[in-house]
């Protein structure tokens, strides 16, 4: 007789349909916490160092908007020209900070709910060269290239914002730089977006940009779609004066603020990894302090970006052990006072998707989710410590983020999962397995995360199917995708309409328009 298969394949077919949100085995937002490295003691220690850091140490070069504002909130200007904020005025501006922050995107249904410790990841990074791993080199990053990585991740279902990537280094003005970073981002996603600016001028004629974009200044207001990434900081504890101006315009313009701190352990901050964590919250907290000083209660999220020096040569290491330590212990702190967080963790030391750039991404980002983080930043894309970008691994990293997921969200314990009556049928039933249950194939597709290159298969299948490489599958998807994917969340009418204004780089044509 010949084998019956319709019902297989039409389990199959059922199988393959996309699944319902409510169902999806990882959802934006899983809450982490569950990866604490410090004690209650040693998190009460390390706030009332920052606290003193703040009081006695302070900021040097501040700008006179921010002395101004911030002495008429209860900063102190020393004689040495310090600014220092005493423990009183902090804990005020802890009461009155945004809690709870929603940042929006274009797609209201990819916005992003920052309560409490639930998780989300993001590209991030100012990388000055794309590695392409299809020629074996590096090359200087371009406007294409970031427009082209903004559309990849526009498809990625585990990178929930696309904070800007590369550098477009065929752009040599400076006005023109800020306006096409914004615009290429902007475009090539509905996901939420974050940027960054050189000078206020070019913050404001963004914020311009905007509006058209939105439809309206009252439009942008309601749903700012996109977040400034500021260093306003240079470690350590030297405001950068053309940065705090940037914060400034963004908070008077509605715009939600990443106060970004990034000293490096060992050479702009402490090598000890407890006082690294300190002055990163000291030197973030000040930056609230001013942010709400401007607007209490404007969107602000902590950006406590420690990174990690290699003690044996001074250089940038993203991809270290310490590095996922020092951003769990931030965002731990970041869960004690329940602020917005987000921190830098997947910046791997490798220069193309390769053993090291796994294994390095996989450690980091996953110590960060454990912790809590709101938003893990650099957990895609990046290489050789956040000089290169590439746009293949966000395909591959989209599989990362998707298992780092599925272990923040954890394991239900209900009567229902513990299973004791299924347990119970299949072995006195003489079934003696649970390969066709009931159970089994109810939830094999709501409890289990299946990547999209990793591959899983026998090695016979594997030499069966040509011995498939999962960087191979990953350039031939991309190629696929900048072929076919055009978002056209902004129209071709409101885009017109940006170019007539502002010094477009990239032609329609480039675009796909």
């Amino acid at each position: 007789m010949p084998r019956r298969s319709g019902g297989r394949q039409a389990r199959r077919a059922e199988r393959a349909k996309p699944l319902a949100e409510a169902v999806k085995p990882v959802r934006p937002g899983h809450a982490g916490g569950q990866f604490r490295p410090l004690s209650a003691a040693d998190v009460a220690a390390v706030v009332d160092n920052a606290f003193r850091i703040l009081e006695r140490v302070g900021f040097a070069d501040a700008t006179p908007h921010c002395v101004e504002t911030c002495t008429a909130a209860g900063a102190v200007l020393g004689d040495d020209g310090r600014l220092r904020m005493p423990r009183s005025l902090v804990e005020r501006t802890l009461q009155q900070a945004r809690r709870n922050l929603v940042l929006h995107a274009r797609d209201p249904q990819r916005d992003l709910d920052l309560s409490g410790a639930k998780v989300h990841f993001s590209t991030a990074g100012a990388a000055v060269m794309a590695a392409d791993p299809e020629n074996n080199l590096y090359r200087d990053s371009t406007a294409q290239d970031l427009y082209d990585m903004a559309r990849i991740a526009d498809t990625c279902e585990h990178i929930h914002m696309f904070q800007r990537t590369c550098v477009p280094r065929d752009i040599d003005d400076n006005y023109a730089l800020d306006i096409n970073t914004l615009y290429c981002s902007v475009t090539g996603t509905s996901k939420h977006v974050g940027s960054s600016w050189t000078v206020a001028r070019h913050m404001e004629k963004s914020l311009e940009l905007l509006h058209i974009v939105a439809g309206g200044e009252a439009e942008w207001r309601a749903r700012p779609f996109v977040s400034q990434s500021n260093c306003f900081v240079v470690p350590p504890l030297k405001f950068a004066t053309d940065a705090l101006e940037c914060l400034r315009v963004a908070v008077e313009g509605g715009m939600p603020v990443l106060l970004l701190s990034a000293g490096q352990a060992g050479a702009t901050a402490p090598a000890c990894l407890a006082g690294a964590v300190s002055q990163a919250w000291a030197e973030c907290l000040g930056g609230l302090v001013y942010v709400n000083a401007i607007e209490p209660g404007a969107p602000a999220i902590i950006g406590a970006w420690p990174f990690v020096s290699d003690l044996r040569t001074g250089a940038m290491s993203g991809g270290s052990p310490e590095q996922g330590l020092l951003s769990a212990a931030c965002a731990q702190v970041g869960n004690h006072f329940d602020l917005p967080f987000g921190t830098a963790c997947g910046m791997t030391d490798a220069k193309f998707p390769d053993f090291q750039a796994g294994a390095e991404r996989a450690a980091t980002v996953l110590s960060a989710a454990l912790s809590g983080a709101n938003i893990v930043y650099e957990s895609a894309g990046m290489y050789a410590s956040l000089l290169g970008t590439c746009p293949e691994s966000l395909l591959l990293d989209n599989d990362i983020l998707g298992a780092a997921g599925r272990v923040t969200r954890g394991i239900e314990v209900s009567a229902d999962t513990l299973s004791f009556a299924e347990i119970e049928q299949i072995c006195t039933s003489g079934e003696g397995h649970y390969l066709g249950s009931g159970t089994t194939l109810r939830v094999m597709q709501s409890e289990y995360f299946y990547p999209d290159f990793s591959d899983r298969s026998s090695p016979t299948d594997w030499e069966e199917q040509g011995k498939p490489i999962p960087l191979n599958r990953a350039i031939e998807r991309k190629r696929e995708l900048l072929a076919n994917h055009v978002p056209r969340h902004v129209s071709d009418d409101i885009d017109s309409r940006v170019r007539a204004d502002f010094p477009i780089f990239l032609s329609p044509a480039a675009m796909g328009r």
